[in-house]
């Protein structure tokens, strides 16, 4: 297996540029890259100068700057740290090849060791989420509480949900009056993030190499101790919300699941101001 990486030096050089302007204007925050034994992760910190700090992890194909509209208004009680994953496009590089779960979330460990940071909030979006709760069974108790934004994990990856990520691509290169207007029939309210949606013709020059979530059995779920949250779309491509909210109501009924009304996958682009406002107060009692 090989490494994710940008097409060519000079395609990954275009991108980190790009990406580099987009953080100034958005997530203006000090970084610091943590070297782990996969590559060298990078992390953004602000916020609070004290308390358990939440830790934000971005969808496949995503970066720290997925959580720009999230980490001022979550930092005003919490440090927070948003990350560019190693295997992702965004400023970390990847030297080793990941070839399974358990070393993708062994990756995650190394990179909140090398932070510093033994215990936190874990905040995930789609294969973030898969990734925090994934990391949360294998290293118990590390985690002080989830919050999994429509995660991976709840099923094999269908067509329903290749040809959303692939209607959502194609509509990211129109025009930006059609892209808007589209967002609406395609259930993606990302395509209406134009600062997002900038960085998308650049970034479709990385190769992402990193393994496919696997599926949480009902045990693993049982086993979470964690004060955990799931807030899923009405209409995800990734699985019908209501039966996933029943069984995580049956397995986990200590957690607490929240189907948001009209979502889809896109359920932090969608509704950012209910997503952040559900997270403050669940983390005021986490």
């Amino acid at each position: 297996m090989k490494t994710s990486e940008f097409t060519s030096p000079a395609a990954g050089s275009r991108f980190l540029s790009a990406y580099e302007a987009a953080l100034a204007r958005l997530l203006p925050l000090p970084s610091a890259s943590v070297t782990t034994s996969f590559g060298t992760a990078v992390a953004y910190r602000g916020g609070a100068s004290t308390g358990t700090p939440i830790v934000l992890l971005p969808g496949a194909g995503g970066s720290a700057i997925t959580w720009y509209r999230y980490a001022g208004r979550l930092g005003r009680q919490h440090p927070v740290i948003a990350l560019d994953l190693i295997g992702e496009p965004g400023a970390a590089r990847q030297t080793r090849p990941i070839v399974d779960a358990g070393e993708f979330v062994a990756c995650v460990a190394e990179t909140l060791a090398g932070l510093d940071v033994p215990r936190c909030h874990l905040v995930g979006m789609s294969y973030g989420g898969w990734a925090a709760l994934r990391h949360e069974i294998t290293f118990p108790g590390r985690a002080a509480s989830l919050t999994l934004l429509d995660p991976a994990g709840f099923g094999r990856v269908t067509t329903r949900f290749m040809l959303w990520l692939i209607a959502g691509g194609l509509a990211g290169f129109t025009p930006r009056t059609l892209r808007h207007a589209l967002a609406g029939p395609f259930r993606n309210a990302t395509l209406r993030d134009d600062e997002l949606m900038g960085l998308l013709p650049l970034q479709m020059s990385f190769r992402r190499r990193l393994p496919a979530p696997d599926t949480f059995t009902d045990a693993e779920l049982a086993s979470v101790g964690v004060p955990t949250m799931f807030l899923l779309g009405e209409h995800s491509a990734l699985y019908p919300a209501a039966e996933a909210a029943a069984r995580l109501t049956s397995i986990m009924p200590s957690a607490q699941v929240l189907v948001v009304p009209g979502a889809s996958h896109d359920v932090p682009a969608f509704a950012p101001d209910l997503v952040a406002s559900r997270i403050e107060t669940f983390l005021t009692t986490a």
